[in-house]
């Protein structure tokens, strides 16, 4: 069968000259209309994109049909890079049918791969004005071919109330960092993926999953302290420390080990004594983010723990103070009064928790930590 044609000799053109043209196609980039029902789904999901193939590109595939209604590439909101995968309408259900019949897994026009293409899901939760809660679980040692299609279908075949998928991506070097997050609307099966997906492969590794903070709309985000260390330890790529302030009385080290133990090897943890604060550091810097993104503002005893960078080995004045880590020279450089550090600092630019809100309109958005989840331990 021939492909797509590109609309009318157009199948020579090179991605340079499809772009020349992009401003001659009529192609559209709403959003794709959300169905009522699933005889009603019309819209293709569309993944394995190369960099350069944009709205332009995925149009001229079909235009040939006369039925592509919109076009949309999702992109990364930091960078505008392509996040590898976008949402084709069409006019009609008979349409989408047909060109995913006769498309999937052919080549695609100077792409060198196969189309890889599925019928869009739509879920009561994802629309445009969703109030509903949402239950949030962290998934990391992600192996680096992972999608944000492959981690939702890896859980959507087993739970049928996962709304969506993200896996974070570095916004300099454009890869993974390891670690995505993955949302539920029935709590109960949020609960029950923490423990029968441990380990669980996704791709060619085991899954590490954990907590994460939920979604509450009627819950007013916390003010956020602006931490005097500054973008000093947030940007440094050897920090791999947490400062862990507003800590409830009760909570021991051995309470922050297992918390946070979920995220990744831990090398140090330490709460110093009479302080309503702690220190926990990973081996690995993407464990430590993903820790950081996944447990700002939860419930750890009885009260929301605030999370911010702690000063790194190679910032602190002194390389080899024996008292770094019982309170009495101060950890990496916390002097005292380092328990005022209560309220965590905006997240970084590439750790920014909207990410999670690269969907199209119509698809729920990740939200910043704001319901309290109570962090379980014995």
């Amino acid at each position: 069968m021939q492909q797509g044609g590109y609309g009318g000799g157009g199948g020579g053109m090179l991605p340079q000259q499809q772009q020349q043209q992009q401003q001659q196609q009529p192609y559209m980039t709403v959003p794709p209309q959300q169905p009522t029902s699933a005889d009603e789904v019309r819209t293709l999901w569309i993944g394995d994109l190369q960099y350069w193939m944009d709205e332009n590109y995925l149009y001229t595939c079909f235009a040939h049909t006369g039925e592509v209604a919109s076009v949309k590439v999702i992109r990364n909101k930091q960078t505008s890079q392509s996040e590898g995968y976008g949402f084709i309408e069409f006019t009609s259900r008979g349409g989408a049918e047909r060109v995913l019949q006769s498309y999937n897994g052919t080549i695609m026009p100077n792409g060198g791969q196969n189309f890889r293409m599925n019928w869009a899901t739509f879920s009561a939760g994802e629309r445009r004005h969703d109030d509903s809660p949402d239950y949030s679980i962290f998934v990391g040692d992600l192996a680096a071919d992972v999608t944000d299609y492959l981690l939702q279908e890896t859980f959507r075949t087993r739970y049928s109330s996962v709304k969506g998928a993200k896996v974070v991506i570095d916004r300099l070097t454009g890869r993974t960092k390891g670690y995505g997050f993955v949302k539920f609307s029935d709590e109960s099966e949020q609960i029950r993926a923490m423990t029968e997906m441990q380990g669980v492969l996704c791709s060619t590794r085991p899954m590490r999953v954990g907590p994460a903070s939920n979604k509450n709309p009627t819950t007013q985000p916390k003010a956020p302290y602006q931490n005097p260390q500054g973008a000093q330890s947030e940007n440094d790529p050897n920090n791999t420390t947490i400062f862990v302030g507003n800590l409830d009385p009760n909570v021991t080290d051995d309470h922050l080990r297992q918390v946070f133990g979920q995220y990744g090897e831990l090398v140090h943890v330490k709460i110093p004594s009479a302080k309503r604060c702690g220190f926990v550091q990973f081996a690995d810097r993407s464990c430590a983010e993903g820790a950081l993104q996944a447990l700002n503002g939860t419930l750890l005893g009885g009260q929301n723990v605030r999370l911010s960078w702690g000063r790194s080995p190679s910032n602190k004045q002194t390389q080899t103070d024996p008292n770094q880590w019982n309170g009495g020279g101060g950890y990496y450089g916390y002097g005292q009064g380092y328990e005022n550090y209560g309220y965590a600092p905006p997240p970084p630019a590439g750790q920014d928790p909207n990410m999670y809100g690269s969907y199209p309109a119509g698809y729920a958005n990740y939200q910043p930590p704001q319901q309290q989840q109570q962090m379980g331990y014995s």
